[in-house]
């Protein structure tokens, strides 16, 4: 007769696979996390060119109403409609937008960067009334991104 040998196998990971895997997850999360910080500021910034463009767009609408970019007849100052990116309950400011400088027939648009944009390389965005535009780091690769 045969002696009742048991051999109990035990199933699961080595250390050195769990190790393993560890790494591999490491390293992927450091290639994607920096690429997904750059998509998500991609997206903060196409957000406030587009509300800076909206209200450039106002104020050529002001201008038409009243023969002016300032204040209106009665002398009423020119506010803008939209003062953030993103737009109010949309989550947190992005960027504050304010008109710098404006005179009787002149504007210029302004996004500031606040809360996690602060420190981004496009930095602050600006647009005129003649549709000039300017960014803190390379206007061309600021805006046409």
């Amino acid at each position: 007769m045969k002696p009742n040998t048991r051999t109990n196998k035990l199933k699961g990971f080595s250390l050195i696979e769990l190790m393993v895997t560890v790494a591999i997850i490491g390293i992927l999360a450091a290639v994607a996390f920096p690429s997904y910080q750059n998509h998500v500021m991609q997206s903060n910034r196409a957000v406030a060119k587009a509300i800076l463009l909206e209200n450039a767009q106002f104020m050529e609408q002001f201008y038409t109403e009243n023969s002016r970019y300032d204040q209106t007849p009665g002398g009423v100052a020119v506010a803008l409609p939209i003062a953030q990116s993103p737009r109010p309950g949309g989550g947190a400011i992005q960027y504050n937008i304010s008109l710098q400088a404006v005179a009787q027939n002149t504007f210029t648009l302004q996004a500031i960067p606040a809360g996690s944009m602060v420190g981004d390389v496009c930095g602050t965005f600006t647009l005129t009334n003649t549709s000039v535009q300017g960014a803190g780091g390379t206007v061309a690769a600021c805006w046409n991104r």
